[in-house]
This record gives C-alpha cells, structure tokens and sequence, in this order.
C-alpha cells in the first residue's frame, strides 16, 4: 500500500538522522497518514480514503469533503482525487437541473 495521501499527494520524505558526534545515517519521514470514510453530500455514498492529517483537518475547515474538492485547483490534486472531483461536480450539475 503506498504511503501516499490520496487527496493532498503528500508522501514519504527523506533525510538524515544526525546524532551529537554529527554522524548523518538516512532516515524517512512518513506522513500521518488515516484510514477514513468521509461523507459525500453531492454523490450520497461514502468514501473511504487514505488521508494525511492535515489534509483531515483541512476538509473540516472548509466544511466537508464536497467544498474541499471543489475549493482546490484541480492541478494540486491527485488522479484519485481529480476523478472524485469531476464525480462531485456533475452529481451537483445534475441536481442543479
């Protein structure tokens, strides 16, 4: 399973533990990374995601997995999250009409 946001495309970082003498060995940083289940309010199903930290309390600012997605340009998202986007946006385009 990759180590990857599914809505923010954080991922693993690398770099270097360094200890007091200053001798540097290779480290990772992995991201806080939660399995989820958030509620679409457009498509009425849930959607269980892998989702950073960060990127929870993101969707809670903005006020929902919906306004999230549409509130982000879709350059910064991911194919997973682009996909999910177009899904939302024509859920909401149908109600509209």
């Amino acid at each position: 399973m990759a180590r990857r946001c599914s809505l923010t495309g954080k991922g693993v970082q690398t770099g270097n533990n360094v200890s007091h003498a200053k001798n540097r060995t290779r480290r990772r940083f992995l991201p806080n990374l939660q399995d989820v289940t958030l509620v679409s309010d457009a498509l009425g199903v849930s959607v269980g995601l892998r989702v950073s930290a960060s990127a929870l309390r993101t969707i809670e600012h903005k006020g929902g997995l919906d306004a999230y997605l549409l509130d982000t340009a879709a350059d910064k998202l991911p194919r997973e999250a682009r996909r999910l986007k177009s899904r939302v946006k024509k859920a909401q385009a149908k109600k509209a009409a």
